[in-house]
This record gives structure tokens, sequence and C-alpha cells, in this order.
């Protein structure tokens, strides 16, 4: 079901780029209280990090960040800190590689680790803590919609939350190269290209590319073509895209669940929206107009700032039976 959004972009920030760089740039973030570190030992010898606010008796919320994010990601601060107000346990799964300490292994992390997502799950109920709600940004939503259209079984997530996903990777490969959402593509890159290069240090007779060659790549899909596809198993970057882009799992996905996306989305292009027969009936798609990139910034003044996210991403997981 594909659904028009209720959100209203504040009048001072209807440019979909200040929707995107608001939080980041300008916001003040929460404050959040102590969180406990858990270390996850996987099967093949690498680790994944999960930080938690522990709170018994309540239902428990896992979170995933998006390209490069963590539990410091402006996003992130927002929703958990609502999150805890709102009286619910909080997990914050780190993808391989980004809890502020470099992984084991040559692999890392991509758009699609839907097992490592299990192993989470799976690995936090040993402790007992089982997972009642997930949420994902960016990419951590395109790992949380490939996971739940792949039906997984054992787990008791009751609902879920998508927001600003990568549908269609090859799209927003393309659709991040151009213009002003270089600015965005380059940040990212520059981080990415940093891990490639210590993972050259670690594993040099694995990558083939010189320091040289990985300091330029300039693209995504050359990125992901030279560094992430041959890392992870794929014949390239378009196997890569091919295989784990999420729109494609949409129509498969049987627990409620909420995708929430903008037109004006500076990460992508239209054409990652799915038409209302890609998607089941599981699955309410939230289109705005505006917000762009995990952005739905509302409210009468930019001192007086309103995160829709922090409003419609609890109220769709009260509504849990």
């Amino acid at each position: 079901m594909i659904t028009p959004s209720k959100f209203r972009p504040a009048w001072w920030a209807k440019n979909r780029h200040l929707q995107t760089i608001w939080g980041a740039v300008v916001r003040k973030l929460p404050e959040l209280p102590p969180l406990e570190r858990w270390r996850i030992n996987l099967p093949d010898n690498d680790f994944i990090d999960v930080d938690l606010y522990l709170a018994s008796d309540k239902p428990t919320v896992l979170l995933l960040h998006g390209l490069e994010g963590s539990i410091d990601s402006h996003y992130m601060r927002g929703i958990v800190a609502q999150l805890i107000a709102d009286g619910y346990q909080v997990a914050i799964k780190h993808f391989r590689g980004c809890s502020g300490e470099s992984n084991r292994l040559l692999r890392s992390y991509h758009s699609g680790v839907s097992d490592d997502l299990q192993q989470v799950i799976e690995s936090l109920a040993q402790r007992q803590v089982r997972v009642d709600f997930l949420i994902g940004f960016s990419l951590g939503g395109n790992v949380l919609l490939k996971w739940l259209g792949e039906n997984h079984s054992g787990h008791q997530v009751q609902r879920a939350v998508a927001v600003s996903v990568p549908l269609l990777l090859d799209e927003c490969a393309n659709a991040i190269d151009e213009g002003f959402s270089r600015v965005y593509s380059g940040r990212l890159l520059k981080t990415l290209k940093m891990k490639a290069l210590y993972k050259k240090m670690q594993f040099a007779e694995k990558i083939q590319l010189s320091e040289k060659e990985i300091n330029q790549l300039d693209s995504f899909w050359d990125f992901d073509h030279q560094i992430t596809a041959p890392l992870h198993g794929f014949e390239s970057a378009k196997d890569y895209y091919r295989q784990v882009s999420s729109q494609q799992f949409l129509k498969h996905i049987k627990v409620p669940t909420l995708v929430i996306h903008a037109k004006d989305d500076p990460f992508m292009n239209t054409k990652v929206i799915p038409d209302a027969k890609q998607v089941s009936t599981a699955v309410e798609f939230e289109l705005a107009d505006y917000g762009g990139h995990v952005g739905f910034v509302g409210g009468n003044w930019p001192w007086r700032a309103e995160y829709y996210l922090e409003h419609r991403i609890p109220e769709f997981l009260a509504q849990a039976g």
C-alpha cells in the first residue's frame, strides 16, 4: 500500500539539501543516558558491537544506522532519545567496523548483510533480549527490508520501520553522483576509502589495487566495483546492486512495516519508488513530496524545529497489538 505522507516541511527548509543536512549541521543533539556495549562474536571470528539502553520488562527496539553511521549519527541520537523517553529498551547494532574499531576480517559490511542482522537477533535472544521492533535508516533500512523479505524464522519482531531506503542501488549510485549530491558522495567515499586503505595495510596480498588506485576511486560505481563487490563475493558492482537492492523484497514482507520516503531525496531519484503491485499488503509505503534524506524537518521557526520521524515512528510502533 502506497500512501501520501502527512509530513509538511518547515517553510524555511523546503530545500531538499537543507532538509538533509539540518540535523547534522545545525541541530543541537539530545544527550543520551549511559549505554552498555555488548560485543557479539560471530561464527567467522569477526565481531559486531551493540549499544544497549537496558530497561527491564520493556519492549526492545533494535536500530540499524546508515552508511558510515553509528550511534552518534544525528538521526540515531534523535530517535534513540525519543524511544528511551517513551519507555522502550533500545539496542543499536553497529555494522562491522562502524563502532570505532576496525573489524578483524578483510570483509566489512554492505547494503545486503541481512545474515549479520539475523546473527545479532539470535545472539541478543540468547542473552534474554528479545527484539520486538526493528528500525533501519538508509543502508540500514535496505538491510532491514531485505531481511524481512527473506522471511527469516524464529524471531518475534512485531513491527518494523525503514526510512530513506536506497531501494534500487544502481539508481542511487547514479543520482548521488550528480550535481550538489556529489558533496554527499565525496564525504562518504572519503571515509570508505580510508577504511579500504587500512584493509590494504592489513591484507596487502588480497587487495589488488594500489594505494594510489584506491584514492582515485571517485564514484560509488567505481568503489563498489573495485572494493565492495570483490571483498564480499559479488562479481561486480552491477551484480552486487542487483542481488541486494531491497525493492525486490518488498512484496515478500509479512511483518507490518512502515517505509517512509521522500520524493526529493538527494541520495536517489524517483525511479526507486515502487509501484503498488511491488509492495505487500503488510507494507505501508508512506511517500512525502519533501523531506530530503533522513531529514523530515518541520516547525514554524528554525529555533523550534520539529522532527517528524521522532513522532511518526513511535506512533507506528505503538499500534502493535
